[in-house]
């Protein structure tokens, strides 16, 4: 995989982010774009790595940093910010991409 996905959803984050209250800038908005950057950045730092091992291990840092985005956003709705139907279609991105991080973590594990 590519980090072009991680890259789509992190992109959408931030614009979902750039509607959020002025006083969540260096709370939830901080904390969403980090999770959401740190995606498709560990996939290109895993990718730059010697070892398939080293490899896997950024895989599973950007796997984290989906299941954070995944509460932040479900947070999101909590505090009023969005509804579920608002975020429908970030929450099927995210899943796409916790779905081909999850296949490329398999890949490298089961054919080193």
């Amino acid at each position: 995989m590519s980090g072009r996905r991680g890259i789509q959803l992190a992109k959408e984050i931030y614009l979902l982010t750039g509607k959020f209250p002025s006083e969540e800038k260096f709370g939830l908005v901080s904390q969403m774009r980090r999770a959401a950057v740190s995606i498709p950045s560990n996939i290109a730092e895993g990718q730059a790595r010697n070892t398939t091992g080293e490899f896997v291990q950024f895989i599973s840092h950007a796997e984290d940093s989906a299941a954070e985005v995944d509460t932040q956003l479900r947070l999101s709705i909590e505090l009023g910010y969005y509804s579920m139907n608002d975020l429908e279609a970030v929450f099927r991105l995210l899943t796409d991409v916790q779905k081909m991080l999850k296949r490329l973590r398999h890949s490298l594990t089961t054919n080193p």
